[in-house]
């Protein structure tokens, strides 16, 4: 009896999963990883690939097709990224009081402000929203384009702008980064132990970007960077005017 057009689905959309995880696999692989007879994954694999969702490269592996570049694009489209960044933008002001932003790469080379929430402070960063920034000399550049350090952030200061300190975090489901979550604080406002935290705190919303769970606002409350607190270990309570250092 042949297998119902449900289970043949399913079967497929997990060997699509399969391919797309791995970036590359053999026949094999892919069987292996869906849990299925090599004969059954070569069946659908044809039929992913003569409908554009996987191809083959010269070696006969198998990887993602364009369908499945031009669908992800399409699900993380300009504004569908920008509503599911809403909440990460409201808690990262909240918890620092500096404007955030969600950059994304352009077609020109650069990058781009895609959205904004302005900080609660009566002096802070200007909405940059549709301005384009080079990825060379600024943090949003360098977690776009290069493979971010081991706390998964980058602090730099006096980028596009002098005497201003950002710091970014790529969003990068499955290993590919598509965006960046970023602060923007005037430099005389943050220390170069309150960026660090700051950058903790961007790291963590831009990793749970695109997760299915939420992730809670820290319960130890929003970051203070209107001076060092005398209560602080000594690292944390530094002059305000401290050097942040060389831009990463």
């Amino acid at each position: 009896m042949a297998e119902s057009s449900t289970r043949t689905v399913e079967r497929a959309l997990v060997l699509l999963g399969a391919v797309c995880d791995g970036g590359s696999l053999t026949l094999a692989d892919a069987s292996r990883k869906a849990g299925l007879s090599a004969s059954t994954a070569l069946r659908l694999l044809r039929t992913l690939e003569a409908t554009g969702f996987v191809r083959r490269d010269p070696a006969g592996s198998f990887r993602p097709g364009l369908r499945v570049v031009q669908l992800g694009a399409l699900a993380l489209s300009s504004e569908s990224l920008v509503s599911l960044a809403e909440e990460s933008l409201e808690r990262l002001v909240g918890l620092t009081g500096e404007s955030a932003y969600l950059s994304v790469p352009s077609s020109d080379g650069a990058s781009v402000y895609l959205a904004m929430r302005e900080g609660t402070h009566s002096v802070r960063h200007a909405s940059w929203v549709g301005r384009s920034i080079p990825l060379t000399g600024t943090a949003v550049g360098a977690v776009l384009t290069q493979a971010a350090p081991p706390e998964n952030f980058v602090v730099v200061r006096n980028g596009v702008e002098a005497d201003v300190t950002a710091i970014a975090a790529p969003v990068s489901p499955g290993g590919r980064i598509v965006a960046a979550l970023s602060v923007v604080v005037p430099s005389y406002r943050i220390s170069e132990a309150e960026a660090r935290e700051v950058g903790a705190l961007v790291a963590r919303e831009a990793a749970g970007l695109l997760r299915a769970s939420t992730i809670p606002t820290a319960a130890t409350g929003p970051v203070d960077l209107t001076g060092p607190d005398p209560a602080a270990p000594p690292e944390i309570a530094v002059p305000l005017q401290r050097s942040i250092g060389r831009p990463v």
